[in-house]
């Protein structure tokens, strides 16, 4: 038997609150945001959503299932520094959605629209950390102190 395997590509739309939030995200076919030359169009899936949800067509934004922290994960050009989840924020400024702050010290990176400790990343585990089958590590921020606080907890057998 023949087998016809359809495949439907499909864009998704944050649609943002008068500050700026990620509300929900709606999945539109690609086939409903084509110009009149046939071209994937922003604007196009606006005016869509705009008459299809009683939403303002400029609170919908564009939005990239592929991409995280400024990079595209299937290689190809990333859209807007994240992937609008609900309660993310829309900085237009910068034209990228990003996670709530988890700190009050943390600095936005608006390269890759992520949140950084004001002394960047945690240290990396030391092999010897790695290796050890007895204990899991890891560094857990200390707002208090503003230092990365490394945790050790013992793995228990099963």
């Amino acid at each position: 038997s023949n087998k016809i395997q359809i495949s439907i590509i499909m864009a998704h739309f944050a649609k943002i609150s008068d500050t700026s939030e990620v509300l929900t995200v709606h999945v539109v076919n690609n086939s409903d945001i084509l110009n009149a030359d046939g071209v994937e169009d922003e604007s196009v899936g606006q005016a869509y959503l705009e008459k299809h949800n009683n939403w303002p067509a400029q609170m919908w934004i564009q939005t990239s299932y592929n991409t995280q922290n400024g990079t595209h994960k299937l290689g190809g050009t990333p859209l807007r520094g994240n992937y609008a989840g609900i309660g993310y924020i829309w900085d237009k400024d910068n034209n990228i959605f990003y996670g709530k702050k988890p700190f009050a010290s943390w600095v936005l990176n608006t390269t890759t629209a992520s949140w950084h400790s004001p002394i960047g990343d945690a240290p990396e585990l030391t092999a010897e950390q790695i290796a050890d089958t007895s204990n899991h590590y890891y560094y857990d921020w200390n707002e208090v102190s503003q230092s990365w606080d490394l945790v050790t907890t013992p793995i228990v057998a099963a």
